[in-house]
């Protein structure tokens, strides 16, 4: 429930598959009605029906994100037919997997335009009307490679670097405002969602998360914890933790590492990719599904993000094994 009380509503972009329709689904159960914003009319409607079997009211708006007029229009029709937007999430992304003299001008446009422009827009058409009412969030999911880019992904690592960016940008003028609206960040490892198996790529083999990945769920439910708590970002995962900040510690160490490392953890070995169908100008319904190919690998639980978000708990435990901890070493003097 929003506020007032009644049922919270929310927009997703990217909601046709992987994080997106976690997330779509995370609101769903809690009884929200979910505007889903994709290209891929098919997999939005399979998400629609899974919004609604869970609880939840589901509204299918075939948008591409990096167009304005369309974003502008989504967020018009969801307010007519669900009421106030409370939350919207950008999630829209697209990419390139390919050393970066191998990607052409149109398709590092239109990746950039997809996710890094495609958040703009979304955050601009959210706070058009949030700001008027004074409330509401925008989440951005962001990744660790927002901090700690990695070869083969420069399209993907730039416009995540830009949303960083911007979106501290924004936030300090919301801050100056004394605006009640909130935007907030989402830092993700590795996930298990058809981004791999959609995605353009020039690799020799199959491209694949950089291991330790996590199902969707698990970022899902972060959106969700952050979409209703004033954390300035949140980091999913000891892998995104590690990333971000062995990357601030050692950079230059980083870099060699992945240099050494990245063009191997990011493909899976003897599995070509032979002429395959992909989503970075048109959207491929078959493949649009929540989950990616790497279930038997994936974790579908991070006890940081528990930890990370139950401070409180954690630091009264600390506090309690310390003192005990003291008393027993006082009682053995």
């Amino acid at each position: 429930m929003n506020q007032d009380g009644k049922k919270e509503v929310v927009v997703v972009t990217g909601a046709s598959g992987g994080v997106g329709r976690a997330v779509a689904h995370a609101f769903a159960r809690r009884g929200a009605s979910v505007a889903l914003v994709a290209r891929g009319a098919e997999g939005l409607e399979d998400a629609r029906r899974e919004v609604e079997s869970l609880g939840g009211q589901g509204l299918a708006l075939p948008t591409d994100v990096a167009d304005h007029e369309q974003v502008e229009a989504a967020a018009e029709r969801a307010e007519a037919e669900l009421g106030p937007i409370d939350v919207w999430v950008n999630d829209a992304m697209a990419t390139v997997f390919a050393p970066f003299l191998q990607v052409q001008p149109e398709e590092y446009r239109r990746a950039t335009e997809v996710t890094y422009l495609g958040a703009v827009y979304g955050t601009m058409s959210a706070l058009r009307r949030m700001t008027a009412r004074d409330r509401g969030t925008v989440v951005q999911v962001g990744s660790a490679l927002s901090y700690r880019a990695i070869p083969l992904q420069s399209a993907y690592c730039g416009a995540k670097f830009a949303i960083r960016g911007f979106t501290d940008s924004v936030r300090t003028e919301l801050l100056h405002d004394r605006s009640g609206v909130w935007i907030t960040m989402v830092q993700l490892p590795a996930v298990n969602t058809p981004q791999f198996n959609w995605c353009r790529t020039k690799l020799p083999d199959h491209p694949q998360p950089v291991p330790p990945i996590y199902q969707p769920e698990v970022p899902a439910e972060a959106v969700y914890w952050a979409a209703h708590h004033r954390r300035r970002e949140l980091d999913v995962g000891g892998s995104a933790v590690k990333a971000i900040f062995g990357n601030k510690v050692a950079p230059r160490l980083a870099d060699w590492y992945l240099a050494r490392t990245g063009y191997k953890s990011q493909q899976v070995q003897d599995m070509p990719v032979n002429g395959r169908p992909d989503n970075l100008f048109e959207p491929v319904a078959r493949e649009a599904a929540t989950h990616g190919m790497f279930d038997d690998q994936a974790h579908d639980r991070s006890y940081q993000l528990w930890a990370n978000t139950h401070r409180p708990l954690v630091a009264a435990a600390l506090a309690g094994a310390g003192a005990a901890a003291f008393g027993l070493a006082r009682a053995v003097r």
